[in-house]
């Protein structure tokens, strides 16, 4: 089937003509139609999608760098005239009138909308299990999870589904859904690309980035996306560099640091032998790996709780039910939760005491990495302390997304990239691990990522489905 092609050997055969853009099209939405009952990857579907790959047949320039290939776009990213949920109650029929600088960008180099998938609602999760449209199935194993928020696009990728994908990450949310549907998760440097049109969770956080099958595919797709965008003011203006470059650089002569503290002590031993082994294929190639010691990630949680949930709480305050949307009574248990408690730490008499002082560790945790960055080009750890968990197993737990994160919070609390690539499995689940590095640093992560993938077969693995 021509939709299990990866989005670089589709490219070519699209623009040769070997291929037409209607036969991908249409060998997604079959495989939407078998599996999405299943997985429940997807919330709402381009109904157009079939018409829209002819059209894209019957022209002659097919200069668009994705022209013809079908995307999944995470149901935060506003298209316009495509329902944007959220996968929350509260937007359950809302038409964007306008499109994200993500998805217009794609859209002109010539890719196509498959459709929206499903997310922890709002993207408060860690799981896919909080959208108020039901939980995503891990297909891996229908018993687990596929990680969160954006569990959807991962799912899709790694089931075939669609060719590629985009998510958001807050802190975990497109390196923890790769690593557990056993893909690749590129979250760029905060403000690398445009959050404009994409419904806002923590806004000093938020970073939209591809979910993919090869490190490759994710190094175009940031080509595209990345960039000054003046809808938004948050977004650097440093010149797009050329990712693909780094694909074939390797890693001869890097400095890669095994940070020790994210070897946590109740991680699964299996899980540290793979990435230790990791660090060997790195070594192999001509890195110099160490260890690395850096400020305890746990402390993370904390400032990450109050930043976000802080943030949260502003940006769901223009959820009134007025202007658009349904009334707060949609709100599910997790926004709320969290709109009390960023509300609280914000509140006059507390936001010194919460807010000020999670914004001032956060402060130390940039400073500890911008000391060890002057000394090493790269860091890498799991990207989550172990597989999939089981559906409903965090359900009694209302701070499992925090805890599930902990190894991811401290890069995006400071604004840094990473890359998750699958490198083994435990228990028959894939696990990621996460290469990351200071700001602005994604080529080098890339041809490390890349170096990495290409000296193993991790990513070959698929799920019988």
């Amino acid at each position: 089937m021509k939709n299990k092609l990866g989005l670089t050997e589709m490219q070519k055969l699209i623009k040769e003509g070997s291929l037409t853009s209607y036969e991908v099209a249409k060998d997604c939405v079959d495989e939407i139609e078998r599996l999405n009952p299943k997985i429940n990857a997807y919330l709402t579907l381009n109904s157009k999608v079939l018409d829209e790959a002819r059209q894209k047949d019957k022209s002659k320039d097919k200069s668009g760098k994705f022209y013809g290939i079908p995307f999944a776009i995470k149901d935060n990213f506003l298209i316009k005239g495509i329902r944007t949920t959220a996968s929350s109650k509260v937007l359950d029929d809302y038409i964007p009138q306008y499109t994200s600088t993500v998805v217009s960008r794609l859209q002109e180099a010539g890719a196509l909308v498959l459709g929206k998938t499903n997310m922890d609602a709002w993207a408060h999760g860690s799981s896919t299990e909080r959208s108020d449209y039901g939980p995503t199935k891990n297909p891996w194993n229908f018993d687990h999870v596929p990680g969160g928020s954006s569990g959807g696009s991962a799912a899709a990728v790694i089931a075939d589904m669609c060719v590629t994908s985009i998510g958001s990450e807050t802190a975990g949310s497109v390196r923890g859904p790769a690593a557990w549907c056993g893909c690749v998760g590129l979250k760029p440097t905060y403000g690398r690309v445009s959050r404009y049109g994409v419904v806002a969770m923590g806004s000093s956080l938020d970073s939209p980035g591809p979910i993919t099958k090869t490190v490759e595919d994710a190094a175009k797709i940031l080509e595209v996306i990345a960039g000054q965008d003046p809808n938004d003011a948050t977004t650097s203006p440093r010149p797009v560099e050329k990712y693909t470059d780094y694909l074939s650089k390797g890693v001869k002569g890097l400095k890669i640091g095994i940070a020790k503290e994210y070897l946590l002590p109740e991680m699964d031993k299996k899980v540290i032998d793979l990435i230790k082994d990791a660090a060997k294929v790195l070594e192999n190639l001509g890195a110099k790996v160490d260890y690395v010691s850096t400020m305890d990630p746990k402390h993370a949680i904390s400032v990450y709780t109050v930043i976000q949930r802080s943030e949260v709480s502003s940006n769901l305050a223009r959820y009134d039910g007025i202007r658009y949307g349904r009334s707060r009574e949609f709100f599910g248990k997790e926004a709320k939760r969290r709109i009390m408690l960023g509300t609280f730490s914000l509140s006059a008499g507390y936001s010194d005491k919460y807010y000020k002082k999670a914004q001032k560790i956060r402060t130390l945790y940039i400073e500890d990495f911008n000391k060890i960055f002057s000394k090493y080009d790269l860091l890498l750890g799991p990207t989550l302390p172990g597989p999939a968990l089981k559906l409903g197993e965090s359900d009694n737990d209302p701070m499992f997304g925090e805890l599930a994160d902990v190894l991811a919070e401290p890069s995006s609390i400071s604004g840094l990239p990473g890359i998750s690539v699958p490198c083994g499995f435990v228990n028959g689940l894939p696990i990621g691990l996460d290469i990351f590095g200071p700001q602005f640093s994604e080529g080098i992560i890339i041809s490390a990522a890349s170096a990495f993938e290409k000296s193993t077969d991790w990513h070959e693995a698929k799920p019988k489905l």
